[in-house]
């Protein structure tokens, strides 16, 4: 990666990497956002299913919301832009959660995070890497895979931003959803969502939300989306064919090679050693 390359694109905020496209001075003013007790927050680390959350969102409202751009995406004219929207907003964000505008934890909007195995995560953000012109140029897997794991890429640390939400997952207001288990029972994650919700769903019409949001008919869906680019949730790209490559589950076995797997596990054990030690603990009582 070059030094030219690295300064034109990417910013750092508060010790977090930032692409030119989330002004400092909209980050510095995120505070002044006007949260509403009706905005829902869809929370992630990039490239762990925000658009397929946003999407089935949206259909369990029937269309009825209106989904913006993600909060920390423009520059200061954003917060006024925000601030003029109607309700009911849905509104992604890859923020972590010391960086979440205070007003909505004040309010206790209602909040989902997203996980998604972070080595998939790796492998799905290297490409997105490698084909967005408004991310610096990476030079091979290997070389994006230390910067992953030094958290020197878009968002900071997977680990931290996992942390930071982690410690407030038995807030009444957040839910937390596995990416593996949208894939694995779609319909299930959608009954989830909708009690959270509070939004009575019948059968059908989860079958139909699930039809509407599935990964295929979304990435059918691209090149007439393409055409606006505002209709993104993306802070990283305005080109919807750069957010849905292949949505599979296990890629990361195509890219890791048996020391960079144990590498990975030992970078993950360290990290994730005291939630280990509390959950034992809880376990235990």
């Amino acid at each position: 990666m070059s030094t030219l390359s690295q300064t034109a694109l990417i910013h750092r905020f508060n010790g977090i990497s930032f692409t030119v496209r989330s002004s400092p001075d909209l980050l510095k003013s995120l505070d002044t956002v006007d949260a509403r007790e009706d905005d829902i927050l869809l929370v992630s680390y990039p490239k762990s299913g925000t658009h397929w959350l946003a999407e089935i969102i949206r259909h369990i409202y029937n269309c009825k919301v209106t989904l913006t751009s993600p909060i920390e995406f423009g520059d200061i004219s954003r917060v006024k832009e925000l601030n003029n929207l109607s309700s009911k907003r849905i509104i992604p964000t890859h923020l972590d959660y010391n960086m979440l505008p205070s007003n909505f934890k004040v309010k206790q909007c209602k909040t989902f995070y997203i996980i998604r195995n972070p080595k998939d995560v790796a492998v799905s953000m290297y490409h997105y890497y490698k084909d967005n012109p408004n991310l610096p140029t990476i030079d091979s897997w290997t070389v994006f895979l230390e910067l992953f794991l030094k958290g020197d890429v878009v968002c900071g640390s997977w680990f931290d931003h996992f942390l930071s939400w982690e410690e407030h997952k038995n807030d009444r207001n957040i839910l937390f959803l596995f990416y593996e288990d949208m894939k694995k029972d779609l319909p299930k994650v959608v009954k989830k969502m909708s009690i959270f919700l509070e939004i009575n769903i019948s059968d059908s019409e989860t079958e139909e939300i699930c039809e509407k949001s599935s990964f295929t008919e979304m990435k059918s869906n691209v090149e007439k989306e393409n055409s606006d680019s505002n209709h993104t949730v993306c802070a990283l790209t305005s080109n919807r064919k750069l957010i849905f490559r292949k949505g599979a589950v296990g890629d990361w076995k195509n890219y890791f090679t048996p020391k960079q797997n144990k590498m990975f596990a030992e970078m993950f054990n360290k990290k994730m050693e005291l939630i280990l030690v509390l959950t034992h603990i809880q376990n235990c009582k």
